[in-house]
């Protein structure tokens, strides 16, 4: 029987239980593990690999989605008011790098974040990814 290589996955990185989610909490997600059973996944923090500190002050899209601050249309802010749109688009072009350099099966990123999520608006990391033909699906 022919050897058949396992699937690969990028996966947010908060989703496998590192400590990589803007509260610094730690919150694997079972449905994730489970469809990730048997597979090759490579954890990624978009906001970490923008240059973001674990634990940072939540942030939010302001003027639009993430494909609106991809076209500078639209700003991630914290909830202080600092802007981090530049972190965070910075973050999500190192992830589309690194999905780019794999032969990806599929991405699995955290539903409800500015950056992976895809509802209730596409997050600036899944906006990118999707600009550019991968699969992504929300956990």
């Amino acid at each position: 029987m022919p050897f058949q290589s396992p699937a690969i996955y990028l996966v947010s990185a908060c989703l496998v239980g590192l400590k990589t989610r803007y509260d610094g909490q730690i919150q694997k997600n079972a449905a994730c593990m489970e469809h990730l059973a048997g597979a090759i996944w490579i954890p990624v923090c978009p906001e970490q690999l923008g240059g973001l500190p674990t634990p940072r002050i939540a942030a939010d899209l302001i003027g639009g989605n993430g494909d609106d601050v991809l076209a500078g249309k639209a700003e991630v802010i914290r909830k202080d008011g600092l802007h981090v749109t530049e972190s965070f688009v910075l973050g999500a072009e190192h992830v589309l790098a690194i999905a780019q350099s794999q032969p990806i099966t599929g991405i699995l990123l955290k539903a409800g974040s500015p950056s992976c999520g895809l509802t209730p608006v596409p997050g600036v990391t899944a906006a990118l990814l999707i600009k550019h033909g991968f699969s992504v699906t929300e956990f």
